[in-house]
C-alpha cells in the first residue's frame, strides 16, 4: 500500500482541485465581489494554482532537510508578515479582521506561512531533542512558547478558526513525537477555554457560539450562513440538482464560492459527490501517515505528519462547520474552495509530501541493492 501512496495522493489531490475549479465557475458569478465577471474567481484561482504547482515540484525535488536547516529564516517572515498585516496601506481589514496583505496585484495570508513554519519548527525541535522530549521545559513549555508567539499575533487579527488549526495540529506533532501526555492534557484544555474566553469577549465571535447553541433563534443573524448551508444540503438530496442550477448561491448563502463552497457541492451535484469528497479528504490524510511512517528520519517522519494533519484538520473543520457541526470558524474547504494563498500552501504541502516518500523510497532501493550484494557474495563463497 505504501508503495502506492504518492500516486493515490497526487490524483486524490487532483480530483479535488479538478471539483474546486468546476464548482468556482458555478458559484463565481453569483459572488458579491465578482465585478459581473462570472470567470473572475476561476482565473485567481488558476494563477495561484499555477504558481502553487511549481513550487509544489520544487519541495517535491529538492532535498526536504533544507527546511530543517532554515526554520530560524522561515519563523522570523511568518513573524513579520503577522505583523504587516496591521500597518496600512500594505494590511487589510476584511469583514473585521486583519488577515491580509495587499502587495501590488496580489493579496495573500501570512498566516499560511505561519502553519508551515509552525509544523517545521516543530518536526526541528523534537527530531533534534527526541532524548529529552518527555520533559516538562523541552518536551512543552520551549516549544508551546515558541508557538505562542505566532498564534497571538493570528489572534489579534481576529483569526481563532487558524488558531485553532495550528494549536490542534501541533499539539497532535508533540503527540506523536513523544510529549508527555500528562503535560498535553492540561495545554489542550488550557488552549480551549482561553480560545472561548477570547471568543465570548468578540461580540461576532460570541454571536457564532450562541448560533451554535440555539440556531432556530439566530437564523436570520450569525447562524445565516450555517442555516442556509443544511437547506442547500437538504435540496440537493441524493442526486443533487444539477451542475449550475443551485439557488443558495445566488445570494442567499454568503461565501459560497470560500468556506462554503461544500454545501454548494451537495446542492449541486448530491449526496453521492460530497461523500466522495469526504472519502478523496481521507485517502488524502491515509496516504500522508503512510508517506510519514516510512520516512527515512524522525524529522521527516514529524514534518510529514505535520503536513498531513493539517490538510485533514482543515477539512474536517469547514465539513464539520458546514453541515453545522461545529460552530462557524471561517476557514476554507482545502484544494476545492476559493482562496490563492491557502491552495499554494496546500499544494506546498503535497510537495512536501512527495518528497519524504521519494527519499524514503530511495533509502530502501538503496538498502536491498546492498542486501542483494551480500548475499551474492555470500552465495559465491
Amino acid at each position: 500500500m505504501h508503495k502506492r501512496s504518492a500516486y493515490i495522493l497526487v490524483l486524490t489531490v487532483a480530483a479535488l482541485v479538478t471539483v474546486g475549479l468546476v464548482m468556482l465557475y458555478s458559484t463565481g458569478a453569483f459572488a458579491p465581489d465578482s465585478h459581473g465577471d462570472q470567470f473572475n474567481f476561476l482565473k485567481r484561482q488558476s494563477f495561484w494554482l499555477g504558481v502553487g504547482f511549481i513550487f509544489s515540484i520544487v519541495f517535491a525535488l529538492v532535498d526536504y532537510h533544507w527546511l530543517e536547516r532554515s526554520w530560524y529564516l522561515l519563523y522570523p517572515a511568518a513573524l513579520g508578515l503577522l505583523a504587516l498585516c496591521f500597518i496600512r496601506p500594505i494590511g487589510m481589514r476584511i469583514n473585521g479582521s486583519w488577515r491580509w496583505i495587499h502587495a501590488g496585484p496580489v493579496t495573500f495570508q501570512p498566516s499560511e506561512l505561519a502553519k508551515l513554519a509552525s509544523i517545521i519548527f516543530i518536526a526541528w525541535w523534537f527530531s533534534k531533542f527526541e532524548a529529552k522530549c518527555k520533559g516538562f521545559l523541552i518536551g512543552l513549555i520551549y516549544p508551546v512558547a515558541v508557538i505562542a508567539a505566532l498564534l497571538a499575533l493570528i489572534v489579534l487579527e481576529t483569526d481563532l478558526g487558524t488558531t485553532l488549526l495550528i494549536g490542534a495540529t501541533i499539539f497532535l506533532m508533540m503527540f506523536v513525537a513523544g510529549a508527555s501526555p500528562k503535560f498535553l492534557g492540561p495545554l489542550v484544555v488550557a488552549g480551549l477555554a482561553a480560545l472561548l474566553m477570547i471568543a465570548w469577549h468578540i461580540s461576532e465571535r460570541q454571536g457564532r457560539l450562541l448560533a451554535f447553541l440555539h440556531p432556530d433563534q439566530y437564523q436570520e443573524k450569525e447562524g445565516h450562513q450555517q442555516w442556509m448551508g443544511l437547506i442547500a444540503f437538504g435540496s440537493g438530496g441524493p442526486e443533487g440538482l444539477g451542475l449550475g442550477n443551485g439557488r443558495q448561491k445566488m445570494l442567499y448563502l454568503p461565501y459560497a464560492h470560500t468556506d462554503f463552497i461544500f454545501p454548494v457541492i451537495g446542492e449541486e451535484l448530491g449526496l453521492r459527490i460530497t461523500l466522495i469528497v469526504v472519502f478523496c479528504y481521507l485517502l488524502v490524510v491515509m496516504a500522508g501517515i503512510l508517506i510519514a511512517l516510512n520516512a527515512k528520519d524522525r524529522f521527516g517522519m514529524l514534518l510529514g505528519f505535520g503536513c498531513t494533519a493539517i490538510l485533514g484538520l482543515q477539512a474536517a473543520i469547514n465539513i464539520g462547520v458546514t453541515t453545522s457541526m461545529l460552530p462557524n470558524k471561517g476557514l476554507p474547504l482545502p484544494f476545492i474552495s476559493y482562496g490563492g494563498s491557502n491552495l499554494f500552501f496546500c499544494l506546498v504541502c503535497v510537495g512536501i509530501l512527495i518528497n519524504i516518500y521519494r527519499q524514503g523510497k530511495e533509502d530502501r532501493t538503496v538498502a536491498s541493492t546492498q542486501m542483494m550484494v551480500r548475499v551474492r557474495h555470500v552465495s559465491r563463497i
